[in-house]
């Protein structure tokens, strides 16, 4: 059954005029999208390393830079969300040296080519940084926040929209190792750090995008969002992962889901998402990170699994009003724990998945429309929300089709 997507499209009437202001007359127009509103997303570490070097300041090889280039350029030419890292551990492994200018380089790279950058954690208790253990837990908090601040500030204009805190539901309770963040979890309790951390981002950028980001999509998550809101902190968006090595969710566990968590009232964000095409891994495993295989073949069996479920779960969340964004996790395989969950196989060369996820974003959830002007140089337009470029007798003009204005006006420019 087809789904309704009304809720992601929009119409207006187009004002066409030249340069000079004289209305664009009975004229023959193409109108394209150009960019989709809604935030098809994947991991986009690679282009620190890409862009800004390797840790050391060395510069990466010829052969490597052209294969992460290949990489980059396959993955963006269809999603237009991409999430860059500010684990603390390895962000600022040395207290006061942190990693700005290459991940800036990214997030530069990304800008350059119309790609929304986001980042990710400011605050996790896994890829932790050890120095934090040197300070009591009244300085601990006090140095997070400052990281947040300095941060968040640092990359504001270029990088807006943070998974403020991760996975917060087993925070206080982690016991895999110590940690700085799940001592000051344990010691002044889940609300209080959540409040902290996203006063502190919402400080140092008032117009962020502020996510709270889970793995866990129990009944816990839930109520500590119903505490959060009720105390007033700002959280703007709830972000869910779905990695999924273990067997694709399904349709009804996917609906329940969204049926739990958009009772908020707030967007969604599918934060992490990770669909395998080789063999799933055992069901007995409770902590994926526990699963340590020195390789994970993709196959062709997997191949054709993976597409049938990634455009299912797309169909699903795309349909759903509250959902904003789906970041597929790895672009490629060979990426977290060795998976083959990418859209890529490790040559570059496209998985089933990737071909059809692009037929479906870039043709059926994309507008292309050929009309014409009337006698007054207007045009009645509908399609899914994004930017668009018209274009006429060699001339463009871009504009946002976004449905905050009934009537939009374009002037166009000579090419």
């Amino acid at each position: 059954m087809e789904k309704n997507l009304k809720h992601r499209k929009t119409a207006a009437k187009l004002q066409i005029s030249y340069e000079n202001g004289y209305p664009v007359l009975n004229q023959e127009i193409t109108i394209k999208q150009k960019n989709s509103q809604f935030l098809f997303g994947c991991g986009g570490f690679e282009a620190v390393e890409l862009a800004g070097g390797k840790p050391a300041g060395e510069t990466v090889d010829e052969e490597r830079a052209v294969y992460l280039k290949e990489k980059l350029e396959k993955i963006f030419s269809v999603n237009n969300y991409a999430t860059l890292p500010f684990y603390l551990g390895r962000y600022e492994p040395e207290e006061g040296k942190p990693d700005e200018k290459r991940v800036k380089a990214g997030a530069y790279w990304f800008r350059e080519k119309n790609i929304t950058a986001k980042g990710h954690p400011l605050c996790w208790h896994t890829v932790c940084a050890p120095w934090l253990m040197n300070y009591s837990n009244t300085e601990i908090l006090k140095k997070v926040i400052e990281r947040i601040e300095r941060d968040v500030s640092a990359f504001a204009g270029i990088i807006d929209i943070w998974d403020v805190i991760n996975e917060v539901v087993i925070m206080p309770i982690f016991d895999k190792y110590d940690n700085a963040i799940t001592r000051i979890c344990k010691e002044y309790g889940q609300i209080q750090i959540v409040r902290e951390v996203f006063q502190a981002a919402r400080h140092a950028n008032p117009d962020a995008v502020l996510i709270l980001n889970d793995f866990d999509i129990s009944k816990d998550y839930e109520i500590l969002i119903d505490k959060c809101l009720q105390a007033d902190i700002p959280i703007d968006v709830i972000g869910i992962q779905s990695h999924q090595h273990q067997g694709y969710w399904g349709a009804e566990k996917l609906n329940n889901v969204l049926e739990r968590f958009s009772r908020f009232g707030l967007p969604l964000h599918f934060t992490e998402n990770t669909l395998i095409s080789g063999e799933l891994m055992p069901p007995h495993i409770v902590d994926l990170n526990d699963w340590q295989v020195d390789k994970w073949p993709t196959t062709p069996e997997g191949e054709e699994r993976q597409k049938k479920e990634i455009l299912e779960m797309y169909d699903i969340l795309f349909a759903h009003p509250q959902v904003e964004a789906i970041t597929t996790w790895s672009g490629s395989d060979n990426s977290w724990l060795h998976a083959p969950a990418g859209f890529l196989r490790t040559d570059n060369s496209e998985k089933p998945s990737f071909k059809a996820l692009r037929e479906k974003i870039k043709n059926e959830w994309s507008t292309k429309i050929e009309t014409r002007t009337g006698t007054d140089g207007n045009c009645e337009i509908e399609g899914f929300k994004g930017s668009y470029e018209v274009m006429c007798n060699g001339n463009t003009a871009v504009f946002n089709l976004d449905g905050k204005a009934d009537v939009i006006k374009v002037k166009l420019c000579g090419t």
